[in-house]
């Protein structure tokens, strides 16, 4: 599990191409085509092979629906990181993003003026059955490794998430690896770790024996994915917003 500490101001990123201006994107149609298709797969047309992220511009009030206000607001930072956040339909003039706070599986709609969009085709996803993660890029896999994962008593949540920032490691705990995703994710069993006031689900490194987690994944976190290093790294290149798939 992640203790919420040493979080740093991480730079908005897009891995490809450059960023969109929502003034310049009326009703999303200026969109490149890539992005398009991720976003026909958000309303249930296609299959993605990238993803189409919202930076927030600002603090803005959050909507069940467009232009249908409730309670509540989308940050344009968690933990002092700026919001990247992966958007999951359209509507003309709209976007609905996926939320990095509790309960999972939070979303808003936004006015595309709150936002300034890009893309990425990174995905990342993890199979609790098979205990893996795979990393894949433009609908390519680049990485299959072995992960440990959530135990029976402190499960690693099942659903779709991202990548909300990445952060070094806490001293002097280097079984943590070279850095450390912390993903949009809650754990359903620990609702204060450390004394954090939250318990957030990370990706990071071993923390015990390299042979725990061994070639083929094992059950032996409090919810966070335990990579080796080597594998850590891997996923050193992948921007914030990126999505996660955790399943079954």
């Amino acid at each position: 599990m992640v203790g919420l500490f040493t979080w740093y101001e991480a730079a908005v990123t897009s891995a490809h191409g450059p960023s969109l201006s929502s003034a310049t994107v009326p009703g999303l149609t200026g969109l490149p085509a890539q992005a398009r298709l991720s976003l026909a797969h958000a309303n249930n047309q296609a299959m993605p092979t990238t993803t189409v992220l919202a930076a927030i511009r600002f603090t803005a009030p959050r909507y069940a629906a467009p232009g249908v206000r409730v309670a509540g607001q989308v940050p344009a930072t968690w933990w002092g990181v700026p919001s990247v956040l992966p958007v999951v339909a359209t509507r003309p003039g709209w976007v609905e993003v996926r939320l990095a706070q509790r309960p999972n599986g939070s979303t808003s709609w936004l006015p595309v003026s709150a936002v300034r969009l890009s893309s990425t085709g990174y995905r990342i996803v993890i199979s609790l059955s098979t205990m893996r993660l795979t990393l894949y890029r433009d609908g390519r896999p680049l990485l299959s490794a072995p992960a440990g994962i959530g135990t029976k008593d402190d499960p690693t949540p099942a659903g779709h998430y991202f990548v909300a920032f990445d952060e070094p490691p806490p001293a002097p705990n280097p079984g943590y690896g070279p850095f450390i995703l912390v993903t949009s994710a809650h754990s359903p069993a620990i609702g204060d770790w450390e004394g954090s006031g939250d318990a957030v689900i990370g990706i990071h490194g071993p923390l015990g024996e390299d042979s725990e987690i061994g070639t083929a994944g094992a059950r032996i976190s409090h919810g966070c994915i335990r990579l080796h290093d080597n594998d850590l790294l891997r996923l050193r290149q992948v921007p914030p917003g990126t999505p996660i798939d955790i399943v079954g």
